[in-house]
């Protein structure tokens, strides 16, 4: 065999064995996501639901669909770590360029994690949750045999049907926006164009979405850590509210076994219940209080708060910063590329302390729009319940969980908290190139997360000097007067 015959063979089986261990990793990747996936959705599931009690055929079908929503949030769960597994892969491949045991983690591979996670994040929104809901509700046709088969028949159709409706609205939809032969014929190919452009109108709600929850989650993170951690003591005696409150609890159960209320005061055994369990309540978060140790309860509450703190006002400086250069520069405008080029230069000025920081700002946003998102009153009925969620409630909390998921790294880069470029189609968003959206969008960012942020950290510290200095047990002046019509 001829010298370069063999070099060429050599690379060949070289990309060979390359792309088999990625395939290889790729598919271990996957397989523990998804475990951890059907692990988290077992505990939420409603149990009655996956039973062969009533029904052989509805337990079939809705363990089928529990199927499509584990591998649909296994997919949101891979849209999570898909950012910051590529900046700790450069990191590393920047600390450590010629170690041997490390050369699998390469700009192929990272590139085909990316184009792999928008491929299934789009076949989860398109086909495979629209599929598991209709599959759930479907009976049938009617006069046909009665089955799994005659559901997913008639699961098909409807899909079919709903896959056209959606095909034609974006379809006139892009006529509109962009009046000209070449949008129109733009989308007869399907998956070049359709689905990109299908996909950059839910990456473009999912962002807004992220815009609106995130700023709200900061703050109900604010008020959740300060109920959850025990708060130092400020001016009060901790030993004396809670011998009044033992007292008072003490006084309301006799009342209560008694079976009589007090002869001046009017009150029925059903608010004395209410009071009682009131008092035992607080009593309970007093105790707790009471037991916590100086540490805990000195620098736990405190460092907490300063940490959220913190993070967010480093993404509010960040985001300022990223307006400045949006303003001078046009580089700073998010773009995507087609070669993952790894292990060169840090994405961050500061090195491996910067790129960490990154990791941490883009689990903490992901995170504050999650609590935002079930905080919110129009969500708040999706929240899961332990072992209580119906197969419905499910498929919208993966859809929901899928769309902020996979809109996390468009909005990271948008938002400039992190310099790595957005791979394969993640970079093909129409809304990308427009600098007014991404201007609008910086400036809406940091305004409503300064508001939200001065809002309630000024509220609750109001509220602890109010009650430090003992204000709220004030009587609130009441206002009299002598009208016989109407009572003030």
């Amino acid at each position: 065999m001829a010298p370069l015959e063999h070099d060429a063979l050599a690379v060949r089986e070289q990309l060979f064995h390359e792309r088999v261990r990625e395939c290889i990793i790729c598919a271990l990747l996957f397989a523990s996501l998804y475990i951890l996936c059907h692990f988290i959705i077992t505990h939420f599931k409603k149990h009655t639901d996956f039973t062969a009690v009533h029904d052989d055929e509805d337990a079939a079908v809705n363990k089928i669909a529990l199927e499509l929503c584990t591998f649909t949030l296994a997919v949101a769960l891979g849209a999570v770590l898909l950012l910051p597994f590529s900046i700790i892969s450069n990191e590393v491949l920047l600390s450590f360029p010629q170690n041997y045991y490390i050369q699998w983690l390469n700009g192929s591979l990272i590139h085909g994690l990316w184009n792999l996670v928008f491929l299934f994040s789009n076949m989860s929104l398109v086909f495979l949750m629209p599929f598991a809901y209709f599959f759930t509700e479907s009976e049938g046709f009617a006069g046909s045999k009665k089955g799994i088969m005659a559901r997913v028949y008639e699961t098909s159709v409807v899909l079919l049907l709903l896959t056209l409706l959606v095909l034609g609205m974006v379809w006139v939809a892009s006529a509109i926006v962009g009046n000209d032969a070449a949008s129109r014929q733009s989308l007869y190919d399907l998956w070049e164009y359709y689905l990109p452009y299908l996909y950059s109108c839910i990456s473009l709600f999912g962002v807004l979405l992220l815009l609106l929850c995130t700023p709200f989650g900061l703050s109900i993170m604010f008020t959740v850590t300060g109920k959850l951690l025990v708060k130092p003591r400020l001016l009060e005696d901790l030993d004396e509210q809670l011998s009044c409150t033992r007292f008072e609890e003490a006084a309301v159960s006799h009342r209560i076994r008694s079976g009589k209320a007090s002869c001046w005061l009017n009150l029925d055994m059903e608010m004395l219940r209410e009071q009682f369990f009131a008092i035992r309540s607080k009593r309970r978060k007093l105790e707790l209080r009471h037991r916590a140790s100086p540490w805990q309860r000195n620098l736990g509450y405190p460092l907490a708060m300063l940490g959220l703190l913190a993070l967010t006002g480093i993404s509010v400086l960040i985001v300022c910063f990223h307006v400045l250069e949006l303003l001078l520069d046009d580089a700073a405008m998010p773009r995507g590329i087609q070669d993952a080029s790894l292990g060169q230069v840090s994405f961050s000025i500061f090195g491996s302390f910067g790129a960490a920081l990154q990791v941490v700002l883009i689990f903490y946003l992901m995170v504050s729009s999650v609590v935002g998102f079930y905080s919110s009153p129009l969500f708040t009925r999706l929240l899961p319940e332990r072992q209580d969620t119906p197969l419905t409630k499910i498929i919208g909390n993966c859809v929901s969980l899928l769309v902020l998921s996979s809109a996390l790294p468009v909005f990271s880069r948008t938002l400039g908290i992190t310099r790595f470029d957005l791979l394969g189609d993640f970079g093909r968003f129409n809304w990308l190139g427009n600098f007014y959206i991404v201007f609008l969008y910086n400036m809406g960012f940091a305004g409503l997360t300064t508001l939200c942020l001065v809002k309630r950290v000024s509220w609750a510290v109001q509220a602890e000097l109010i009650r430090a200095f003992g204000l709220h047990k004030l009587p609130l002046p009441v206002t009299r007067c002598r009208i016989r019509s109407k009572p003030c």
